[in-house]
């Protein structure tokens, strides 16, 4: 199929759609890969940049903060993330700000919390409706099913309540015996002594079991077993992995054949639980968060079994995070976190398999196999997560979702958190038609809740930086640090997967920075900051991006309502009430409850009439530059490793001449657009209602590199906008004072000098 724009009658802009609409329509036909980018029907690039919809779908829609963890089988998440009567106002708004690609939400508790087998076909049939209606607004999205910390009754979200009671887990006992930390899903989490505890429930007991039960079962559990559907007796990896294949399948064919959905993804930021803990005494400090109490896994296996146990006490420090401060005695009142009349009799499910045990004589507890998470228990063979577990079920789960879709919807793919993408992940252990979706945040700011001119690259000291190197000054200076900590997370991605796609599944800022000053003072400076230095580096990096998150309950003080997070830079609070908002792309009424639009709403080069190499932003003037290439012919390679800037130039045929360029009326209205670098031949016109700079350019000529400069000058008569902020760095802060510094200490040598001079002078006289 030709794009229109190859008649050489057509006018730039003639086609009745506009750059970020990703419906079948505007692509003419379904969005695929190809190398490492998204392409259009016509061979063209697609830049792809949404959010994640959204932290509100983490909790049930009748979630009660009073009765929690009671009468789990009862709740519901229809209306997760919003009732579908206010999907135009949502859907509308995120077209206006050019946020069209989107990661949906879905958790395992939503489709079958009632119990093993019994599906909430209600919630299947709304989120139906719901993405069956994003190709009217040009919207695309993949579903992400996901978790943290295993489950919301084990401190994060996830996995229905039931999967825990079938380890053996009374859940009224998981906070009690320290096996969990539950404030934070129960409206907790703001105040200063339980900000950013809830990462440290991956250590506890209940979360860490189940992730071992769920990846290795087998190996670690043997003698746990349950009965399935059919009334057989099956070990509990089996029963738990089957449980999750069925529910994807649940899920896959509720909404698998709608236009929009392009893909599904396993799972949110897996975790390996116990599995490869060097040691039952103490975590890695590198890996895994040391805050408040943080028993070891020997530790929380006391601590589950009713035995009072002194732990350490961690609190925030620096130039380390945090450090430990002292001990304190958990569980006094002596209560065991396993149910009695569970598949376990009440005793712990690593005593039952020897792991430790209870010395009478010295009433103490007892290590009996220090590795046995690290070395598999039967043959001694050492143990590797990704190989032995993880990529066995990614492949088991991606056959699943194809045989309920089609072959041709996308495997979302990500590893452990913070973690490069692990050499073994080669082609023999991937499913087909995969992109690489990991997660990038600001590993400091997260931490301390705090953004300034200081910033530290965390990723890089986690790997031996030397630290002088880490550490980075001013507006530029966090744009280049975030710039190559994203960088190097894509490089090492195309170093393993080759050409493949990657964007970035989850990246975001934390709004109640610094104290939530800017609540008070409504001053987001530096939030726009961050996020901009965050989208720079996305940007140099050319890949696609799903912001965390919009979430349309968020409130300044309740924040996303979990955990005491707080990213969402849309909140509902601030916004117009729907019978005030008109839903046309150039309505800037459905700009109101946006925090720090200047910075997220941003030009980008939507499709690409060739390969884009290069894009760079300048959110302070609005102005920006783009650098495409004809594909170059089929033996044209590029020797050497893959890297960002060096994209292979064989591509397919691309059967069309117009690029189209997200341009958001939010920084044009009232300005006028100028363009330059183009060639002669070449046409634009810039459409404001439709926010699309469409640009047909004539030449193509194998490796042809094509250029366009856009700036953005106020009308007559209007006032130059005043830039957003100052982008600053070392030499602009404190260049002068070096400078005079320098003059300072070259003038005392130079005295010293003298003085030295003068006084052999007088030696040689006297002598």
């Amino acid at each position: 199929m030709n794009h229109p724009s190859l008649s050489s009658s057509y006018l730039p802009g003639s086609s009745n759609t506009y750059g970020h609409d990703w419906s079948q329509h505007a692509l003419g036909g379904i969005i695929r890969t190809s190398g490492r980018h998204f392409i259009d029907n016509y061979g063209r690039v697609c830049g792809l940049r949404g959010v994640n919809l959204s932290g509100s779908s983490k909790s049930s829609s009748n979630h009660n903060n009073d009765t929690f963890p009671s009468k789990a089988e009862t709740v519901t998440f229809v209306g997760r993330p919003f009732p579908l009567e206010e999907a135009p106002e949502h859907f509308a708004r995120l077209r206006r700000w050019g946020l069209t690609f989107i990661r949906f939400l879905v958790t395992w508790e939503a489709v079958e919390h009632a119990g093993p087998g019994i599906y909430d076909t209600e919630y299947l049939n709304y989120i139906r409706d719901l993405l069956a209606l994003l190709p009217q607004y040009g919207i695309i999205a993949f579903v992400s099913l996901h978790q943290d910390v295993w489950s919301r009754y084990s401190g994060g979200s996830g996995a229905p309540a039931w999967t825990l009671e079938t380890v053996g887990f009374d859940l009224h006992e998981l906070e009690s015996t320290g096996a969990a930390w539950l404030k934070g899903v129960k409206g907790g989490g703001h105040i200063e002594e339980e900000r950013g505890l809830w990462p440290c429930g991956y250590q506890k007991l209940a979360a860490a079991t189940m992730a071992t039960c769920f990846w290795a079962g087998d190996a670690f559990a043997p003698k746990l077993s349950t009965s399935n559907k059919k009334g057989d007796t099956i070990s509990v990896q089996k029963f738990l992995q089957d449980a999750y294949l069925d529910m994807s399948e649940m899920v896959v064919r509720a909404v698998g054949d709608l236009e929009a959905v392009v893909g599904f993804e396993m799972m949110n930021e897996p975790h390996r639980g116990y599995v490869e803990v060097p040691s039952l005494h103490y975590f890695d400090y590198n890996t895994d968060l040391h805050l408040s109490a943080v028993p070891s896994a020997f530790e929380s296996f006391q601590l589950g079994a009713g035995h009072p146990t002194e732990v350490a006490v961690w609190t925030r420090s620096f130039p380390m995070p945090t450090r430990k401060t002292g001990r304190a005695v958990l569980n006094v009142d002596k209560r065991k976190v396993w149910k009695e009349d569970g598949p376990t009799k009440g005793q712990c499910l690593w005593e039952m398999h020897g792991v430790w045990g209870w010395d009478k004589n010295k009433n103490a507890a007892i290590v009996l196999r220090e590795s046995y998470f690290v070395k598999h228990p039967t043959n001694g063979k050492k143990i590797d997560w990704y190989t032995d577990f993880y990529y066995p079920f990614l492949n088991k789960w991606a056959e699943r979702v194809r045989a309920a879709s089609s072959a041709d919807k996308i495997v979302f793919v990500e590893m452990i958190p913070n973690e490069f993408c692990p050499s073994s992940f080669t082609e023999d252990h991937q499913p087909p038609n995969i992109v690489y979706a990991p997660h990038w945040y600001d590993l400091n700011a997260l931490f301390t809740k705090a953004f300034g001119d200081f910033t530290v690259n965390v990723q890089g000291l986690s790997r031996g930086m030397f630290p002088l190197k880490a550490f980075y000054w001013g507006h530029k200076g966090a744009r280049n640090n975030f710039a190559l900590q994203i960088r190097n997370i894509v490089e090492k991605a195309y170093q393993v997967l080759g050409e493949k796609p990657v964007i970035i599944g989850e990246c975001g800022i934390p709004m109640d920075m610094n104290k939530g000053r800017a609540f008070k003072t409504d001053d987001f400076t530096w939030q726009a900051k961050m996020m901009d230095a965050m989208l720079v580096g996305l940007e140099r990096a050319m890949v696609g991006f799903t912001l965390w998150n919009y979430n349309p309950y968020n409130t300044d003080l309740a924040g996303d309502e979990w955990n005491g997070e707080n990213f969402s830079w849309f909140s509902q609070s601030r916004a117009l009430p729907r019978n005030l908002l008109y839903y046309e792309q150039s309505s800037p009424s459905l700009d109101n409850g946006g925090r720090i639009l200047s910075a997220v709403v941003r030009p980008y080069p939507a499709k690409t009439a060739g390969i884009p190499f290069k894009f760079e932003y300048e959110v302070t003037t609005g102005s920006f530059m783009f650098k495409w290439r004809n594909p170059g012919a089929e033996t044209d390679t590029i020797s050497g490793a893959p890297t960002v800037d060096k994209p292979s130039r064989s591509h397919p045929e691309i059967k069309a001449l117009e690029t189209e360029i997200f341009l958001p009326s939010l920084i044009t209205h009232g300005r006028s657009v100028v363009v330059s670098g183009l060639e002669e031949d070449d046409s634009y016109v810039y459409d404001e209602a439709r926010q699309t700079l469409f640009i047909v350019a004539k030449n193509t000529q194998p490796g042809f590199v094509h250029k366009v400069r856009v700036e953005i000058a106020a009308l007559e008569g209007y006032k130059i906008r005043p830039p957003l902020f100052e982008a600053n760095d070392f030499w602009s802060d404190f260049g002068m004072g070096a400078c005079a510094l320098l003059v300072l200490l070259c003038a005392l040598l130079l005295g010293i000098s003298g003085i030295g001079d003068n006084l052999l002078r007088r030696l040689d006289i006297i002598l």
